[in-house]
């Protein structure tokens, strides 16, 4: 990949929800030091999202908070309306946004799993739909960019590994996928490309509680046969070449960015 200072993204607009912490933060980051300007969207973190537009302005670059819950189909209208306003159009939308709440399968209750499913599953439709209505409106600007719009879905690992103890998680991811990979098919004809990135494990906030201790970052690395967690700068990086277009011709894909937590490492020895 370029160096940041390539500035692939000039003249650019992005919105990246869920943008006040983690692999969001980094994204809306990483976008913005390759010349876009960003729409940094928050939910319940009003101060995150601030400190988002406050560190993409100290490096140099544009930025604007706008606060939406993206299950919630009346913000998310809002939030592009305001987009739209704010800066004309916008040509990447990454829907990053997104949540866990856990429990043993047999305890979980109906709030638990609809409260997941509205914010990754539903939020992601929401904001994928409105982006491409947004990008069909406008057509192609070949100029700045060879799609006429760019779409990049939050998905995980776990829309192919199981997760026990984390089902209405896995169910989420699991739909991302075929989210991703309808629409893509669907909207390729309007030069619009659609894709995922799939982290494994990344040290964000989310997953805290599993690397605390030395014991449980052990545990969590014999899943990694990189022997790393990753960074959000590795996410942020790599969407940033994806919304590129040195990534034109990639449309319904999951690239995993895992350090191959995917290449089923229990089966390294023996199997």
């Amino acid at each position: 990949m370029a160096p940041p200072d390539s500035r692939r993204l000039a003249n650019q607009i992005a919105l990246v929800t869920g943008a006040s912490s983690g692999i969001g933060v980094a994204v809306a980051k990483a976008l913005a030091a390759h010349g876009a300007s960003v729409v940094v969207n928050y939910s319940h973190d009003e101060e995150g999202g601030k400190a988002t537009v406050a560190a993409i302005e100290a490096a140099g670059g544009t930025a604007l908070a706008i606060h939406a819950d993206v299950s919630k189909e009346d913000e998310v209208l809002a939030m592009f309306k305001q987009t739209i306003e704010h800066f004309g159009t916008v040509h990447i939308v990454v829907a990053n946004a997104g949540l866990q709440v856990d429990s043993p399968f047999v305890d979980m209750t109906l709030a638990q799993w609809q409260k997941v499913i509205d914010v990754n599953l539903t939020g992601q439709f929401l904001c994928l739909r409105e982006a491409a209505r947004e990008f069909i409106r406008r057509g192609a600007q070949p100029e700045i960019s060879k799609a006429a719009g760019k779409i990049i879905c939050m998905s995980s690992v776990h829309e192919v590994i199981p997760w026990a103890g984390h089902v209405n998680y896995a169910a989420s991811k699991g739909g991302i996928m075929q989210l991703m990979k309808s629409t893509a098919q669907e909207l390729a004809p309007h030069k619009i490309r659609v894709n995922s990135i799939a982290p494994g494990a990344i040290a964000t906030p989310i997953n805290l509680s599993a690397r605390d201790t030395p014991e449980e970052e052990k545990a969590l690395l014999e899943l990694i046969p990189y022997n790393r967690v990753g960074d959000p700068a590795d996410i942020g990086n790599l969407a940033a070449w994806l919304a590129s277009d040195e990534a034109d011709y990639i449309t319904g894909q999951t690239i995993f960015m895992d350090g191959g937590m995917t290449l089923y490492p229990g089966f390294a020895e023996g199997g």
